[in-house]
């Protein structure tokens, strides 16, 4: 396995092993690797010539700094899951100085309003910092293919925006959400989580099944009241959001149309961890 914290060296041995017909998939992360990251390398693996993973916590899209300092890094553990995938995936693990030179600020973006709904209600310049480190990131290792998870659906809808904004020429991949076995949605925040918390977070999951399974027979109000009640009269959740929204345009659903694509997303705090999910409902 070959691991970089300079642009320029992840830049010259790409370089180096590219050739006419090679396609390379990429795989941005913050760390803390779990079974979903490691699916989304295995799919890049069987789908392009080169694999490349980045491993990097990205300062500009935290708008909590307690978050940010508390996020898990685990590096050399992650190293030792990479390498069980394959030792050919190439590794960039940049500092914060190489990647903002100096100047750790995110640059503002647009993207059509997708970026007011939600997480950013909640978490005012998140996405602004998403923008600023994918396209960054983009920039130095030049993907044919990338590859993001669905529980950031929202973050993957953005990324989508982002590429056709600014013509980056790369195929953005949305891969299925990896589950506990108990159906909490499996993220890096879940280091943080005791056994105890961790089988409590079942609860988020039964919890959008069941607002699933009452999507066609009630009202949007009524399953956002069940929702938010089910974790109000629960001490051990602090509700924040849940909406049911538009897949394309992440607007509310205020009236179901039959011809337009539905999805629940919901975030709430454990022992002030933040945890986000979501599902298809139709």
């Amino acid at each position: 396995m070959v691991i970089f914290s300079k642009k320029a060296d992840v830049i010259s041995v790409l370089e180096q092993k590219k050739h006419p017909n090679s396609t390379i998939g990429f795989v941005p992360t913050m760390g803390a690797l779990h079974q979903g990251h490691l699916s989304l390398l295995k799919k890049s693996l069987e789908e392009n010539t080169i694999t490349v993973i980045s491993i990097f916590v990205n300062p500009t899209q935290f708008n909590n700094l307690e978050d940010l300092e508390k996020y898990p890094r685990t590096l050399e553990q992650d190293l030792n899951q990479i390498g069980t995938i394959s030792k050919d995936i190439i590794v960039f693990a940049p500092t914060v100085d190489e990647i903002y030179e100096g100047n750790t600020a995110a640059k503002h973006f647009e993207f059509d309003g997708l970026e007011h709904q939600m997480e950013g209600k909640f978490r005012p310049g998140h996405f602004d910092g998403v923008g600023t480190i994918v396209k960054r990131l983009f920039e130095i290792i030049s993907p044919t293919n990338a590859y993001f998870g669905e529980k950031d659906f929202q973050q993957l809808q953005i990324v989508k925006k982002l590429v056709n904004k600014y013509h980056i020429p790369v195929t953005i991949v949305g891969c299925p959400i990896f589950r506990e076995a108990n159906g909490l949605a499996m993220s890096s925040r879940n280091e943080r989580l005791t056994a105890t918390e961790r089988e409590l977070g079942s609860l988020i999951y039964k919890t959008l099944c069941e607002a699933k399974n009452q999507f066609s027979k009630k009202s949007t109000k009524k399953i956002t009241d069940f929702v938010k009640n089910t974790f109000d009269k629960n001490s051990h959740f602090e509700f924040e959001y849940f909406e049911i929204a538009d897949e394309e345009t992440l607007l509310p659903c205020i009236r179901k149309s039959k011809h337009k694509k539905y999805r629940a997303f919901i975030a709430v705090f454990i022992n002030k961890i933040r945890l986000i999910d979501t599902i298809s409902l139709n």
